[in-house]
């Protein structure tokens, strides 16, 4: 197994998608908009990276959406296009299908015990999410980059894993 994914944030959603008041996300000092969002998608899509849209971003981007001063059947219709492509398999996108496990009653007991501590770290319960989608990529054997403007959660963001050699212990 192996290859890269992109776990996309809410912020680098909206961007991309230009939902009003939200065209730009990131530090000042590292600025994301649409060109750079569109660029590095651009690239990672040819370089035959995997797309993944987590729940919490389609729930997060609609959310903005259905609250923006801009064309909200346009940009709904934009982000259901996405969600259509992941649902699909629609390469380079790909569902997540074992983000319903992150909801069983364990993982909810587990989720309910670790996010307290973030939360008070200011990460949000939709980040948190996106983390484990991540993590989940990672222990996969994936390289995975979280494309987000909040240097938080792209603190959180796995280290890739080193790989063992077949017959080391």
């Amino acid at each position: 197994m192996g290859g890269k994914v992109i776990v996309f944030d809410t912020s680098i959603l909206c961007v991309w998608l230009q939902v009003p008041g939200k065209e730009s996300c990131g530090a000042t000092t590292d600025p994301w908009d649409f060109k750079r969002v569109a660029d590095l998608i651009q690239k990672e899509e040819k370089a035959g990276s995997t797309f993944v849209l987590p729940m919490a971003a389609i729930i997060e981007t609609g959310n903005h959406i259905s609250q923006c001063s801009g064309d909200r059947y346009q940009l709904a219709g934009k982000l259901a296009d996405l969600m259509r492509k992941t649902a699909l398999h629609s390469s380079p996108w790909a569902a997540f299908t074992a983000e319903s496990s992150l909801c069983v009653a364990h993982r909810l007991a587990a989720l309910a015990d670790t996010w307290p501590k973030l939360a008070s770290q200011k990460l949000s319960l939709g980040d948190t999410t996106i983390k484990e989608v991540a993590d989940y990529y990672a222990k996969s054997g994936y390289a995975v980059d979280i494309l987000t403007g909040d240097k938080g959660l792209k603190s959180l963001q796995p280290t890739p894993m080193p790989r063992r050699r077949a017959g080391s212990q």
